[in-house]
């Protein structure tokens, strides 16, 4: 069931993409890609929260999404310059999902390992998201915030597989029939 709600929030990168562009206008800089991040950031950490508060996962996660989404923009739009050729947009597809990746790495709760790994998988779809897209969009050259539609598919199913296998997997809970986890009885001296 999880997995099916995960799905669903494909539709929050173009609704959160056309939310950023209609309230902020195009991405022309860091500013500007910061706000429309935000907002972008915001509606598919809220839709991503939405499928994931079943499994346990509070509104931090929605909170993580957008703040990378935010300052992942904004790195990315200094990099770019806010640039909208098919290269600038993969270079900004990985930089904000990086940042993405990593809030929300914070709240897997599975370890370093797992949270790098989660971090690198965002970023590479994300990277890939706007490659898709990049060769899809007509106007890429308004400047966007998200990629759309048809990148959103590939990170959704690619991120939400990822998911199925990681919450899959248990915390380990320390092992209390383990004698190297007690502590003996020490005889006092004089």
């Amino acid at each position: 069931m999880f997995f099916a709600r995960w799905l669903l929030t494909v539709l929050a990168f173009p609704a959160g993409g056309w939310l950023a562009i209609q309230t902020v206008g195009s991405n022309e800089g860091p500013l500007s890609a910061a706000v429309g991040g935000l907002l972008a950031g915001a509606v598919i950490g809220v839709a991503q929260w939405l499928a994931l508060r079943s499994r346990g996962f509070g509104p931090r996660w929605a909170i993580g999404t957008a703040a990378g989404t935010a300052v992942g923009s904004a790195l990315a739009a200094v990099l770019t310059g806010a640039g909208t050729s098919v290269g600038a947009l993969v270079l900004t597809g990985s930089v904000i999902g990086a940042f993405v990746g990593a809030g929300q790495a914070t709240q897997l709760g599975r370890g370093p390992r797992t949270a790098t790994a989660w971090t690198a998988l965002v970023s590479v779809t994300w990277a890939v998201g706007w490659l898709i897209s990049g060769n899809v969009i007509v106007d890429a050259e308004r400047g966007y915030y998200v990629f759309g539609l048809s990148g959103a598919v590939l990170a959704t199913v690619a991120t939400g597989l990822a998911l199925r296998l990681i919450l899959a997997k248990r915390p380990t809970p320390p092992r209390t029939d383990d004698p190297s986890s007690t502590t003996a009885p020490v005889a006092a001296t004089r």
